[in-house]
C-alpha cells in the first residue's frame, strides 16, 4: 500500500508552485533594492526614519509596475501606475479619519480599477496601484507627521523611484529594444542545435516569446519616438529578415536534420554584433559535399538576406489625441466587466467592514489583501489566494527574524534591499515568493515605528489570512461561475488562427508566393498559441472542472503547436521546389481544423473528416499526421 510521501501531488497544486522559466531579472532587483532602500539609509543617517520609510513607500508603486522592456514602454507604464497611486494614496489620506467614507471610497476605487482594466495593461496595473494605495493610504499613520509631510514625502519616493527606473535612458535607448531583437537570434541558434523533440518543442516556444517580446517592443517605441525612428527601423527590418531563418529552423528540425555547425556559430555572432551595435557578420559559406536538403538551402538562403533588405520608411508618430481617442475605443463595459465590478466590489465591502468590526488593529491589510488576490488580468483568483496564505506564513516568518533581531540604521536599510529584490524576483518567478517578500517588506515601510513588538507579526497573518479566506468563499466558491470558467473559446480563436495559417500558407508557396502575407498569418498563429498557453497556465492551477478541462487543452495545444510546424515545413518545401498542395487538399485540412474548433466550443469530440492522401515521407503527409493526431487526442479525451 503506497504512503502518503509516495502518492503523487495533485497537478493543480504542482502547476501551482511551478516557477516560471524565465531569466532572474537582476536589473530589476537591483532597480527595486536602490529604489527602496536608498531612502531609508538617508533617513536613518540623518535620524528621520519616519520620512525615509514613506519616500520609500512612494517608491513602491513603481517597483511593483516595473516589467522591464523598453525604455518608452517601461516610462509610461511606471509613470502612469506611479500618478495613480498618487491619485489613491491621496485619497486614502484624506478620508482615514473617517471610517466610513474611506470604507466607501475604497469600494468606489475598487469599481473603477475594474473597469479601466479593459484598456490594456498598463492601465489595468495603473488601476491596480490605483486600488493599493487608497487603502494604503487610509491606513497610514505616523506618530507626528500631517498629511502635507506625508503627502510630500510620497511624491519625493515617486520622483526617485522613476529616477532610477528610466536613468539609463539617455545612453542606452535603444539597448532594451537590441536585447530582444538579439534574443530572437539566440534563439534561433539554440533551436538548431537541439537533438531531442521535447527539447526542440520547448526551445520552439522560447524563440515565439522571443520573436513576440521584439515585435512588441519596437512597434510600440517606434510609434511614439520619432527622434529614434532611424534605429528603431534597422532592428524592425532586421527582425522582419530573420522571418526566412525562422521557417528555415522549423522546417530543419521537424524533418529531423541537423543544421551545419558553422550556421549556429555564426547566427551567436549576429546576436553578439546587434547587441553590442556593430557590423553585421559575414555570411559563413556554403559546405562543399553533397547537395544540401531543402531545409539547409533554405537555411543558408535566409542567412543571405540578413542584412541586405530595404529599410522600412519613416514613420510620423502618434498624436495624443490620436492615442486618447485610441484607449477610450478599449474602453468596455460589457457583462463580464460589470461582473467583475461586482464581485471586487463585494469582497471589497467585506473586508472593510471586517477592518471596521473586528478588533485586529491596523486592519487595512484584509482589504489589501483582497485587492491583490481578485484584481483581475493577475490569473487564477484561486491560485493567488492560496498562494498569497503561502508566501505570507513565510513572509512572517521572515519578519519573526526581523523582530527578533530589532535591526536599525544600515542593518534595517540592507534587509529592505534585499526583500524588495526579492519581490522584483518573485514577481517574475512566482507570486507565492512575491508575497513572502512584500510581507516583511511591508513591516519595515509600514510599522517602523512598531518594530519592537512581536504581536504585529500576529496581526499581519490574521489580516492576510482572513482576506484569503473572503476572497476563496464570496469571489471564488459562491460567486456565479468563478469555478466553471474555462479556456475553451480562447483555445478555439487559436485553432481559427491556425486554420487561417493552413489556408494562407499553403496558398502562398513558390517563387510567386506572397510570403509577406503568409508571414503574417504564421506569426499571428503562433502568437494565439503563446496567449494560449498562459491563459490555460492561469486555469490549470485551480482543483475544478475548469482545470482538468484545461489539461486536455493544453495537450491540443502542444499538437496545434506541431501542426504549425508541419504547416512551414510545406511552405518552405514548396518553395524550394517541393509538391506544392492543391485546392483539395488545401479544403481538407481547413476543413479538419474548422471542425476542431467548433468541437472545443462545444465541448464534444471532433466528427471524422477526411483528410487529403499524400505520399509517405512527403512534408504534406508530415502535416496530415500531425492533424489527424490533433483530431485524435480531441476525441480521446471525449471518449
Amino acid at each position: 500500500m503506497p504512503t502518503p510521501r509516495d502518492l503523487p501531488a495533485p497537478l493543480w497544486l504542482v502547476q501551482l508552485l511551478r516557477g516560471s522559466s524565465v531569466p532572474v531579472p537582476w536589473g530589476r532587483a537591483l532597480r527595486a533594492a536602490l529604489a527602496l532602500a536608498v531612502p531609508l539609509a538617508v533617513a536613518f543617517a540623518a535620524d528621520r526614519p519616519e520620512y525615509g520609510v514613506l519616500v520609500s513607500v512612494g517608491a513602491l508603486p513603481a517597483v511593483l509596475a516595473d516589467r522591464g522592456g523598453s525604455y518608452r514602454q517601461r516610462a509610461f507604464r511606471l509613470g502612469s501606475a506611479s500618478l495613480a497611486a498618487t491619485f489613491g494614496f491621496a485619497l486614502g489620506l484624506l478620508t482615514k479619519d473617517a471610517p466610513l467614507v474611506s470604507a466607501g471610497v475604497v469600494v468606489l476605487v475598487a469599481a473603477l480599477s475594474v473597469l479601466v482594466s479593459s484598456v490594456g495593461d498598463t492601465v489595468s496595473i495603473a488601476g491596480l496601484m490605483m486600488l493599493v494605495f487608497t487603502v494604503l493610504g487610509a491606513g497610514q499613520y505616523l506618530e507626528g507627521v500631517g498629511i502635507p509631510a506625508i503627502l510630500g514625502s510620497f511624491l519625493v519616493g515617486i520622483v526617485w523611484s522613476l529616477v532610477i527606473g528610466l536613468a539609463g535612458w539617455a545612453v542606452r535607448g535603444t539597448s532594451p529594444e537590441r536585447a530582444a531583437v538579439a534574443q530572437v537570434f539566440v534563439e534561433l541558434s539554440v533551436l538548431l542545435s537541439v537533438r531531442d523533440a521535447a527539447t526542440a518543442r520547448a526551445a520552439r516556444h522560447q524563440l515565439t516569446v522571443a520573436m513576440n517580446s521584439a515585435y512588441d517592443q519596437l512597434l510600440s517605441a517606434r510609434a511614439r519616438l520619432p527622434r529614434r525612428d532611424a534605429a528603431y527601423r534597422r532592428l524592425l527590418t532586421l527582425l522582419s529578415e530573420a522571418t526566412p531563418l525562422v521557417e528555415a529552423a522549423v522546417a530543419m528540425v521537424g524533418s529531423g536534420r541537423r543544421a551545419p555547425r558553422p550556421v549556429i556559430d555564426h547566427l551567436m555572432d549576429v546576436a553578439a554584433a546587434v547587441l553590442g551595435g556593430t557590423r553585421l557578420p559575414e555570411r559563413p559559406p556554403v559546405e562543399e559535399g553533397p547537395s544540401p536538403s531543402v531545409a539547409v538551402g533554405a537555411l543558408y538562403a535566409g542567412l543571405a538576406r540578413l542584412g541586405h533588405g530595404d529599410e522600412r520608411a519613416p514613420r510620423p508618430p502618434a498624436s495624443p489625441r490620436v492615442w486618447l481617442r485610441e484607449q477610450l475605443a478599449g474602453l468596455t463595459a460589457d457583462r463580464a466587466t460589470w461582473l467583475g465590478v461586482a464581485r471586487l466590489a463585494l469582497c471589497m465591502a467585506i473586508a472593510e467592514a471586517l477592518s471596521l468590526v473586528m478588533p485586529l488593529g491596523h486592519a487595512h491589510w484584509i482589504p489589501l489583501t483582497v485587492a491583490l488576490v481578485l484584481k483581475p488580468e493577475l490569473g487564477s483568483v484561486f491560485g493567488r489566494a492560496v498562494l498569497r496564505g503561502i508566501g505570507t506564513v513565510g513572509g512572517v516568518g521572515l519578519g519573526a527574524l526581523v523582530l527578533l533581531a530589532y535591526p536599525h540604521g544600515w542593518v534595517l536599510a540592507a534587509l529592505a534591499a534585499l526583500f524588495a529584490a526579492g519581490v522584483a524576483i518573485g514577481k517574475a518567478f512566482n507570486y507565492g515568493i512575491l508575497s513572502a517578500c512584500i510581507t516583511p517588506l511591508i513591516i519595515i515601510q509600514m510599522d517602523v515605528q512598531n518594530l519592537g513588538e512581536p504581536a504585529l507579526l500576529v496581526e499581519r497573518l490574521t489580516h492576510t489570512l482572513l482576506g484569503c479566506a473572503v476572497v476563496l468563499v464570496f469571489g471564488y466558491w459562491l460567486w456565479p461561475g468563478a469555478r466553471h470558467r474555462h479556456a475553451g473559446p480562447a483555445a478555439a480563436d487559436a485553432i481559427d488562427a491556425v486554420r487561417r495559417y493552413v489556408d494562407i500558407g499553403l496558398r502562398n508557396v513558390g517563387p510567386d508566393a506572397d510570403r509577406v502575407e503568409r508571414r503574417r498569418a504564421r506569426r499571428q498563429a503562433y502568437r494565439a498559441l503563446a496567449n494560449l498557453r498562459a491563459a490555460l497556465a492561469h486555469v490549470l492551477v485551480e482543483p475544478s472542472p475548469a482545470g482538468r478541462r484545461a489539461i486536455e487543452l493544453w495537450s491540443v495545444t502542444v499538437g496545434l503547436e506541431r501542426v504549425s510546424d508541419a504547416v512551414t515545413e510545406v511552405c518552405v518545401s514548396a518553395d524550394h521546389g517541393g509538391a506544392r498542395p492543391t485546392e483539395v487538399e488545401i479544403g481538407r485540412l481547413t476543413a479538419a481544423i474548422a471542425e476542431l474548433a467548433a468541437a472545443v466550443r462545444q465541448g464534444r469530440g471532433p466528427e471524422r473528416t477526411p483528410l487529403p492522401e499524400a505520399r509517405e515521407g512527403t512534408a504534406l503527409a508530415a502535416l496530415n499526421q500531425q492533424v489527424d493526431a490533433v483530431l485524435d487526442t480531441l476525441r480521446g479525451a471525449h471518449a
